[in-house]
């Protein structure tokens, strides 16, 4: 398929990909590359030292500063901002621009602003007129001046609720392999209420430590990572916070509301904790030591780790 170059746009580049579409007053300088399917609107302008991927939409209005690269089946939306340079002055150039990504599947709302050096990971979405200051995990949901994360792609939140017989119901049994939300039993009786939890019988696993996780303003993210051998089981003791879970392959999300109600975390599940009120206190019983070692930060490090076990069980 052709590539489609309307005769009033200046397009100084030879590396445009089959099938892109480049309408009018657009302008990309020489040492840029586009790839293939793209469609960039009217109005945009696109420096050198960038790169574009495959099926890519760039919506009018855009400017793509040198050192920000673009993956593939990203959109942008209509007068996002990009910038390149944390201190600029008219007439003073750094002696490199620092580098920005915007990894497989992102999409970012109108009128965004994506401060230098940032990485928007895989399939993260960026709200019409938030300000991006930090790094934004893959499939977070931001929002906001600064953007703050308000949700996971795909993850809808789960809750217990209170049947007629007043007795606890739990969602669906979860997507996540790995992940349980277990229902404590809890004793009342004039003098107070008492919850429960045996190890290696409803908690499945004997822990060798525990950690309280409290005072977290709310628009803070703790978690991000996943174990390679450790199991965890959380209980919010007091307020209520959400964990996203995820496999590799689904995610979902539970409200922590209530100091009998407890989430069981198995090693290789990526979990994030956020949303947290001001009085949330945070219980958590860990089957191991602290070992650094067993932590996986990385996202993508993770879905390498569950393709490679994957392959080993195969083999």
């Amino acid at each position: 398929m052709e590539r489609c170059i309307h005769p009033q746009a200046i397009c100084e580049s030879a590396s445009i990909g089959s099938g892109t579409r480049i309408w009018a007053f657009v302008h990309i300088l020489p040492d840029a590359v586009i790839g293939e399917n793209c469609n960039i609107c009217d109005g945009v302008f696109i420096e050198n030292d960038v790169r574009v991927g495959d099926r890519v939409t760039i919506k009018c209005g855009v400017q793509l500063w040198d050192g920000i690269t673009i993956e593939d089946d990203v959109f942008i939306g209509p007068n996002a901002t990009f910038t390149n340079d944390k201190f600029p002055k008219s007439k003073r150039y750094p002696e490199t621009f620092l580098k920005t990504r915007v990894c497989t599947g992102a999409s970012i709302g109108a009128n965004a602003t994506i401060l230098p050096g940032i990485t928007i990971h895989k399939e993260a979405m960026i709200g019409a007129g938030a300000v991006v200051t930090k790094d934004v995990p893959p499939y977070a949901k931001v929002v906001g001046n600064p953007a703050r994360i308000v949700g996971y792609v795909d993850s809808n939140v789960k809750k217990s609720v209170k049947s007629e017989t007043n007795l606890i119901k739990f969602p669906e049994k979860s997507r996540v392999k790995g992940v349980e939300l277990l229902n404590l039993p809890i004793i009342s009786d004039i003098r107070g209420d008492l919850s429960v939890g045996e190890f290696n019988k409803a908690i499945p696993f004997n822990a060798e430590r525990y950690f309280i996780v409290f005072n977290v303003p709310g628009k803070d993210v703790r978690g991000e990572h996943a174990h390679k051998k450790c199991h965890q089981f959380l209980i919010c003791v007091k307020g209520h916070l959400n964990v996203m879970v995820d496999d590799g392959a689904h995610r979902e999300e539970y409200l922590l509301n209530r100091p009998n109600l407890g989430l069981y975390v198995a090693p290789m599940v990526w979990a994030v904790q956020y949303k947290y009120s001001e009085d949330a206190i945070l219980l958590v019983f860990a089957s191991d030591l602290y070992d650094s070692e067993d932590y996986i930060r990385e996202y993508d490090e993770f879905l390498k780790e569950k393709t490679q076990s994957k392959l080993a069980k195969i083999g």
